[in-house]
């Protein structure tokens, strides 16, 4: 059985605020992620048609700035799956317990 992380175990035992967190971690992602491929479909074909120029006009700090933003989502999306997680094993445990009384 894998051990549990600290952060996990308190998500488990706080579901008010696991609930709050993963409705915010699903919102912050919602919002990182609108326009993302069309912002770097677009980035990209703009460094592609106009080559070094691109490049030094901020094409490449752009993409940089769009990665992080696709990081960013990435980790709002596996916070929201870790609190999903920890809230549907606390409702199974407590299912569970109401079913063997």
């Amino acid at each position: 059985m894998p051990v549990e992380r600290s952060f996990y175990r308190w998500l488990r035992c706080h579901p008010g605020v696991t609930f709050f967190l993963m409705t915010a971690s699903f919102l912050a992602f919602g919002y990182l992620t609108i326009d993302l491929v069309h912002l770097l479909s677009s980035n990209a074909a703009f460094i592609v048609r106009h080559g070094w120029v691109a490049l030094i006009s901020g094409g490449l700090l752009q993409l940089g700035e769009l990665s992080l933003t696709a990081l960013i989502a990435m980790v709002n999306y596996l916070l929201f799956r870790l609190c999903e997680k920890a809230l549907l094993q606390r409702l199974s445990s407590v299912a569970r317990a109401m079913d063997s009384q």
